[in-house]
């Protein structure tokens, strides 16, 4: 597997390039604005981009999946809910495959109404999976906010079965996340970028919470100032 981490400080947030070497094919995830980097190191590893795929319509920086896709020529991918023209839909139980790299779609709403986690599976090293790509459902350290796009509780209330679900992985699987800390879109997030579920599990004080009211009141707790222009911002990106 060839695997990436974009490490970005304005705004502060993750993207990931990942696939399949043997078949020189890849997917980049949640890419911000400026798509060079993303390119280039594609190039370099000799990879081409079949998909470009955003977790989720984010709402604290403008997306660059479209722009991506459209300069490689890969397909651009979003939760249905979320897909318009020229982006392909994706719902829970759907697979992206690229040679040996096995994507599987979990749709994780909470952070928002369409989000989705993307979990990776190797099949020259196991047919177990290896890692998952969180965006802003869980993060290091954290859950994310839940009122930019729905009533605070209500996301809340979708994010803990999102998180029951993440919870019941297997302790080996890598988390990485869209973001960390100095994110507007988590609270006490760690400045180490990836971590695993079982060691979240134990010491994230959010995502351990197996009650759902205590749950939702830590989530409705010290909720940060939004995103600025978080509005207007998610409007660009659900247009694209």
């Amino acid at each position: 597997m060839i695997f990436r981490q974009f490490l970005h400080a304005e705004p502060v947030a993750s993207s990931y390039l990942f696939g399949c070497g043997g078949h020189a094919t890849c997917a980049v995830v949640d890419p911000l604005d400026d798509v060079e980097p993303y390119v280039r190191a594609a190039s370099e590893a000799h990879m081409n981009i079949r998909y470009v795929i955003d977790t989720h319509v984010h709402a604290d920086h403008v997306s660059g999946g479209r722009k991506l896709a459209l300069a490689v020529g890969a397909d651009y991918v979003r939760h249905s809910s979320a897909a318009g023209d020229q982006t392909i839909g994706v719902d829970e139980g759907h697979q992206l495959t690229m040679g040996n790299v096995i994507v599987d779609v979990l749709y994780t709403p909470g952070h928002t109404p369409e989000h989705i986690c993307l979990l990776v599976s190797d099949r020259t090293r196991s047919a177990e999976p290896w890692m998952i790509f969180t965006g802003h459902t869980l993060m290091v350290g954290d859950m994310g906010r839940t009122e930019l796009a729905s009533e605070a509780d209500e996301g809340a209330r979708l994010l803990y079965e999102s998180a029951r679900r993440l919870s019941a992985l297997p302790d080996h699987v890598e988390v990485w996340p869209g973001a960390y800390a100095g994110s507007v879109c988590g609270r006490a997030l760690s400045g180490k970028p990836s971590s695993t579920i079982g060691f979240e599990r134990r010491f994230n004080r959010t995502f351990r919470l197996d009650n759902r009211d205590e749950f939702v009141a830590a989530m409705l707790r010290d909720i940060p100032a939004p995103p600025p222009d978080a509005a207007r911002i998610r409007a660009i990106n659900l247009a694209a």
